[in-house]
């Protein structure tokens, strides 16, 4: 008679989700961004939304509290975490993200899974010190109070800025720099706010509905929508994840999705129907589409950006809100006074939404932080310098440009206004704005409002010699 073939047990439950979350941080490591990383492992990966949602808090989770992870590595395991294999070292922090932060997950699943989990990668062999490693952990913390720090159990040192790094996971140059910028408990806010999961907020589009409207599209739909009164755009989902490209309204062009705190930016540059407006770095395109918003889409609007392809993605989202008067370009702002020498005085406001750290977005993006180094700021001071020079020449005699940052380092923000300023006493600054993650809501931003001089050089010259 012949023998049937063994059938293998179906995995555990959530096994694929957390399979799929090592896999991002391998990614990562070996340089992927997270976010791309995660949308290619979604994609090859069949999973029911619910397990995509928990894949999704494992992969950023573990990324953003790295050191933290590695601190617990570190204090039960033989070898310090940075000398661990990275596959198992990767595979211990999607365990004890899970034990230290999920609220969803048991800790006998957590250990569990990834006992299983390293036999189905080829770590057999170190199936043992995985259990070993984890279980070790859960003693430390079992006699710990109910409401715990992730960090409660561990040795923290005692200098400031280094205790700050290692309880929220910061590189400790960033630790120490929030502490020179801010007070003690306010730097401690930012660092908390930086690892939360960020809030998905949505700006209307006024040219094709209203609030009214669409937050009772939403409700039809059962989507939990709530105005942001700050903003007279803005509606935030705070219970929503998944793609919001399925959520009513986006394929109408009902709206798009852009941080609250973005919103705001281009308020202060106040574009008017009719006006000439440059948006000198302009990719992805959410500031863009809001100046056509205000524009009436009537008006001159050029969209300037070194990559074609970031270009093209722009166009497509303003073809889906249904803006006309968008005009693309790609090209290098800093080259546009010799390249386009018409646009020499045209522009009645410019926004320049710089390159810069991102360090007020670190929430939504889970790797920056372990990718931003005071080399790359440095280097950015020159861009940003570079930038605003270059434009300065393109707008008309009083009027206004925008400087803009997703960052909170002083240098990019408030330190290049500064040295503007003194090297071209005749322009003003009429306001600026720093909005900071975990003492406002929403990602962090800065912005200054500039104005040119209301003669403009070349006037100027003809006014000195008399003609």
């Amino acid at each position: 008679m012949a023998v049937p073939d063994r059938i293998a047990p179906p995995p555990a439950p959530g096994l694929e989700s957390r399979h799929c979350a090592w896999r991002v941080l391998q990614a990562v490591a070996a340089g992927a961004y997270a976010d791309g990383a995660l949308e290619r492992e979604l994609a090859r990966t069949p999973l029911a939304p619910l397990d995509r949602g928990l894949a999704t808090e494992l992969a950023y989770g573990s990324i953003r509290q790295r050191s933290l992870l590695d601190a617990w590595i570190t204090a039960h395991a033989r070898v310090a975490a940075e000398r661990q294999p990275p596959q198992l070292r990767w595979l211990l922090h999607v365990g004890l993200y899970q034990i230290l932060f999920s609220e969803r997950v048991p800790v006998s699943a957590a250990v569990s899974t990834s006992v299983e989990l390293a036999r189905r990668i080829g770590l057999v062999r170190l199936a043992p010190v995985v259990n070993a490693i984890l279980r070790a952990v859960l003693r430390r913390r079992q006699d710990l109070p109910a409401r715990r720090e992730a960090w409660d159990g561990l040795m923290l040192p005692n200098e400031p800025a280094a205790a700050l790094a290692l309880c929220h996971s910061l590189p400790a140059w960033l630790a120490a720099d929030l502490l020179t910028w801010l007070p003690a408990g306010q730097a401690e806010a930012f660092a908390r706010a930086t690892n939360q999961p960020p809030a998905l907020d949505l700006r209307i589009n006024p040219l094709r509905t209203d609030i009214d409207a669409q937050l009772r599209a939403f409700a039809a739909a059962g989507v939990v929508a709530l105005p942001l009164n700050d903003q007279p755009q803005a509606l935030t989902l705070p219970d929503r994840s998944g793609d919001p490209r399925a959520l009513p309204g986006f394929k109408e062009g009902h709206w798009c999705v852009q941080d609250r705190h973005a919103q705001a930016v281009v308020p202060l540059l106040a574009p008017q129907p009719g006006e000439k407006i440059l948006d000198a770095c302009a990719a992805p395109g959410g500031k863009t589409t809001q100046i056509a918003e205000s524009l009436q889409d009537r008006g001159e609007l050029w969209a300037v950006d070194r990559s074609e392809a970031r270009l093209r993605r722009l166009q497509a989202n303003a073809d889906r809100l249904g803006h006309g008067v968008i005009q693309t370009l790609a090209a290098d702002a800093t080259l546009l006074a010799a390249e386009r020498p018409a646009w020499i005085g045209y522009f009645d406001r410019i926004l320049l939404d710089a390159p810069c750290s991102g360090l007020g977005t670190l929430a939504r993006h889970a790797d920056a932080r372990w990718r931003v180094t005071p080399a790359t700021i440095e280097e950015l001071l020159v861009l940003q310098s570079r930038l605003l020079e270059a434009l300065l020449p393109l707008l008309a005699p009083a009027g206004w440009l925008v400087y803009a940052t997703c960052t909170v380092e002083p240098r990019e923000n408030r330190g290049r206004i500064e040295a503007l300023l003194q090297s071209h006493p005749g322009w003003q600054l009429v306001q600026e704005q720093q909005w900071w993650p975990g003492l406002h809501s929403g990602d962090g931003f800065y912005a200054a409002v500039l104005q040119a001089p209301a003669t403009s050089a070349k006037e100027g010259l003809k006014a000195a010699v008399g003609h």
